[in-house]
């Protein structure tokens, strides 16, 4: 209607001098009409105004990850899909402008990138401009959104992880039940004395690699070359929108939580055939099965999830470490029968289309896989929990089961740590200093190594040797 407020202003001065107002009626009829174009001026200016991009970083922090950063002064809406043949990533930017800041993003990906072959941006259609990344193998993306902070303006963060290499079927199905049932064989002969401390029924002392991933430790009379890497999947508890406990002093749950997690990884990273991953290794939300194929994604060994707990009474205190209970490993079971009509499924298990296999063969294999992962999730935890008791009160003595979303992966150990209490004004202050979570990374890691130093991840490496 009108091209700007000045010219705006100068119509009505215009109208004014020309006296187009001959009667109080239509004097008032034409300011308001005047107001409701005023109105509609100033409210597509700020509704509609396009968000635009100002700053686009691109970087590869390994064969792992590339990370694409979008910084905007608006919100940015999106909407993130792959296709196939060729392999890409595409991900849709709304109302966004096609800036020369945008233009020059193509050019910020590096020919000896591992993950991306090439970028394009354009047009797609009138609102939407498409972001297109030809990828050099198989991705696994996740976008996320984070609000503006100190010198950052609203950012939209691309990951592209690379997946897991798909291995081909070494066994058959007679295979891997035979080597399920015969853990479970030699499990029998275990005296009552060293079970007596248990926290879960023992079904099966070595948990099988059994998902489509990982290559099956079947019985074989070849020897491994060298020692496979240990992979530990360390899961800092919240972020982003969601901040978990809140102590009196302000601190967020998920801040404790990642430098803890961080502090972990770089103890693990530097031990010998070992290697951390995290779910997260900033200040954004992540859902919790997404936390869970992360983990398998990267072919993780172990899943360790780091919280800080919170109690509505301040004296609350101490640490804890939980596992899967029974029921929810119930409700798991159920879970993945429930979806064994999806194609995916049928991969699950060793490469072996289970899937296609009678109902009690299915319900066969998942329970005996999810209770040797119940079993081995209880030795870590007893490790972890005794370790932590060196440095902390325990909140309870006994590493404790609830149904918790994030340790419901049916094929690999997890446990959830508690690291202290925030809601407890002395335990807070203990987790914001550096030598308190210094001293928890330090004992959860003992933990974890005292876990593979006698545990089931050894115990199957020579069992991929025995005749």
């Amino acid at each position: 209607m009108f091209g700007t407020m000045a010219e705006f202003r100068a119509s009505l001065i215009k109208m004014a001098r020309a006296d187009h107002f001959p009667s109080a009626a239509s004097f008032f009829l034409t300011y308001l009409l005047i107001a409701v174009a005023l109105s509609f001026f100033l409210f597509s200016k700020t509704v509609f105004a396009a968000t635009e991009v100002h700053s686009v970083r691109v970087w590869s922090e390994s064969s792992e990850r590339t990370r694409f950063t979008l910084e905007s002064n608006l919100p940015i809406q999106y909407s993130l899909l792959t296709l196939d043949n060729p392999k890409r990533v595409v991900i849709d930017l709304k109302d966004i402008e096609l800036t020369a800041v945008l233009k020059s993003l193509p050019g910020q990906v590096n020919a000896t990138d591992p993950l991306i072959q090439k970028a394009r941006i354009g047009r797609f259609k009138p609102h939407i401009l498409r972001l297109v990344l030809d990828v050099k193998t198989d991705v696994v993306p996740q976008a996320f959104t984070l609000e503006p902070i100190d010198n950052f303006g609203h950012r939209l963060v691309l990951d592209v992880y690379q997946a897991a290499q798909q291995v081909a079927q070494t066994d058959s199905l007679d295979d891997l039940i035979v080597l399920l049932t015969r853990s479970n064989e030699s499990e029998s002969l275990e005296s009552p004395e060293s079970r007596q401390h248990k926290t879960v029924k023992t079904i099966n002392q070595h948990k099988p690699d059994i998902i489509n991933h990982r290559k099956p430790y079947v019985v074989s009379n070849r020897k491994p070359a060298s020692p496979r890497t240990i992979i530990v999947a360390i899961d800092p508890g919240h972020g982003g929108k969601d901040p978990g406990a809140i102590g009196h002093k302000g601190t967020h749950e998920k801040d404790i939580t990642l430098a803890i997690a961080k502090k972990l990884k770089a103890r693990i990273d530097k031990e010998p055939n070992m290697r951390a991953v995290l779910t997260r290794d900033s200040d954004y939300y992540i859902s919790l099965p997404m936390r869970r194929d992360k983990a398998r994604s990267f072919n993780a060994d172990l899943f360790v999830s780091v919280h800080a707990d919170a109690f509505h009474k301040t004296h609350a205190r101490g640490s804890s470490v939980f596992t899967l209970s029974q029921n929810g490993a119930t409700s798991t079971a159920a879970s993945w029968l429930a979806r064994k009509e999806n194609s995916v499924d049928g991969d699950l298990m060793g490469g072996v289309d289970i899937a296609s296999k009678p109902a009690d063969i299915q319900k066969l294999l998942i329970d005996l896989s999810l209770n040797a992962t119940i079993n081995d999730s209880a030795k870590l935890a007893d490790h972890v929990l005794e370790e932590i008791s060196g440095i902390n009160h325990l909140h309870k003595k006994n590493v404790e089961q609830a149904g918790f979303a994030v340790l419901k992966s049916p094929d690999i150990p997890s446990i959830l740590v508690e690291t202290a209490f925030l809601s407890n004004p002395n335990e807070e202050e203990k987790l914001r200093t550096a030598a308190y979570q210094n001293k928890m990374a330090d004992a959860m890691f003992a933990g974890i190594k005292r876990y593979f130093a006698t545990g089931p991840a050894l115990a199957r490496e020579k069992m991929a040797q025995a005749d």
